[in-house]
């Protein structure tokens, strides 16, 4: 059953916006007495059929509805901007279908890009969302300076990592996560993080972690720290 989303869904009666409306009557060719699953992004489900199948605004009763769990661990992933906006969307969309929480974008002293618009991921997210049958929509949130964000009173209950480039790295983030619990992953850009604030992150208690013997771009290594906690919580 494919899944749409409305952040606000009234009872018994709701409506889809335009945007919905026009995918599910041009694209999905639904029409009225079909089914179709509706989410606020919050974890409610709803189960509906279609009273009036219209692009602008289609008409839609609320049959049953349940409540999806929250996970038993958390992902925020921290994680400087790519150049390219088409490499950080890919990751996003990616992460989405895995599985993440919340994404704070990291501005770095070797940032290649130290701004970058939320609207366009938020679209990507739903759509990944919508297309994995994720019930819950993550969090993103505007780019944050490192050293703010490594000292922020927020992840006090977290285990805090930080993934850079370094051949002398014994510990795998598999290895030293535990499960079931709260993590905060730092990425930084291509150039790397700077010693500097690699250092800061040391001493504010973050742990170095390794991804794996290869040389990662900044997206890919996002996309393979949330996989790792994803398995371990499996």
């Amino acid at each position: 059953m494919q899944l749409f989303f409305q952040e606000k869904i009234d009872l018994p009666i709701t409506h889809l916006d335009e945007e919905e409306s026009r995918h599910l009557v041009k694209v999905l060719r639904k029409k009225q007495g079909d089914q179709i699953r509706l989410t606020d992004g919050r974890g409610m489900v709803f189960d509906c059929v279609i009273l009036e199948a219209n692009q602008k605004k289609t008409s839609l009763k609320v049959l049953a509805s349940s409540e999806v769990p929250n996970d038993s661990f958390q992902i925020h992933l921290a994680i400087a901007p790519t150049k390219s906006p088409d490499r950080m969307e890919w990751m996003v969309e990616k992460i989405t279908e895995i599985g993440f929480h919340e994404l704070t974008l990291l501005e770095t002293m070797n940032s290649e890009r130290s701004f970058l618009k939320t609207d366009r991921l938020h679209k990507k997210v739903i759509s990944a969302c919508k297309q994995s049958l994720k019930y819950r929509i993550p969090r993103l949130h505007q780019t944050t300076k490192l050293s703010k964000l490594i000292h922020s009173k927020e992840f006090e209950d977290f285990q805090k990592f930080i993934a850079y480039v370094d051949e002398a790295h014994e510990n795998h983030l598999l290895d030293v996560a535990k499960p079931g619990g709260k993590y905060l992953i730092l990425i930084g850009p291509e150039g790397d993080f700077d010693p500097k604030e690699i250092q800061e992150a040391l001493e504010a208690g973050f742990e170095p972690v390794s991804l794996g013997k290869s040389r990662l771009r900044t997206e890919t290594a996002g996309l393979a720290a949330v996989q790792m906690i994803q398995v371990l919580n499996r």
